[in-house]
């Protein structure tokens, strides 16, 4: 089991970056392949990005392929979600999520048993 934790939202202006931490928990941490997620009003969750537990293999979709970097550092425990060139379209509360040792980066938010509380990012024009 692990537990997460999401940080680094805020409001920024078009164009701008930020960057985005999941903090997890447990020794087996390693094992998990990860996704980001977000979410508007309305909407159902949008997958943005996976790395796979093995760290090899990533997977963005064309929305934000390009834009988005996601990686992990183990040691620490944590993976990130650089975002650069922002749109107000970006805007939406984002999620981490885990599922263990999936060689496959799952783009279904169903395939993910481990979720995040959330964070805020909000990109104005």
């Amino acid at each position: 089991q692990v537990q997460l934790v999401e940080s680094g939202g805020g409001l920024v202006q078009a164009g701008a970056s930020l960057r985005l931490s999941c903090a997890g928990s447990g020794r087996t941490f390693s094992s998990y392949t990860m996704g980001w997620f977000r979410r508007t009003p309305g909407k159902e969750r949008e997958f943005v990005a996976g790395l796979a537990w093995t760290g090899i293999s990533t997977r963005y979709p064309d929305s934000v392929k390009g834009r988005f970097t996601i990686y992990r550092d183990n040691a620490k425990n944590m993976v990130y979600l650089q975002m650069n060139s922002l749109k107000p379209e970006d805007t939406a509360v984002y999620y981490c999520a885990a599922v263990f040792r999936s060689a496959v980066i799952y783009d279904d938010a169903r395939r993910y048993d481990y979720w995040g509380q959330g964070t805020q990012v909000t990109v104005s024009s």
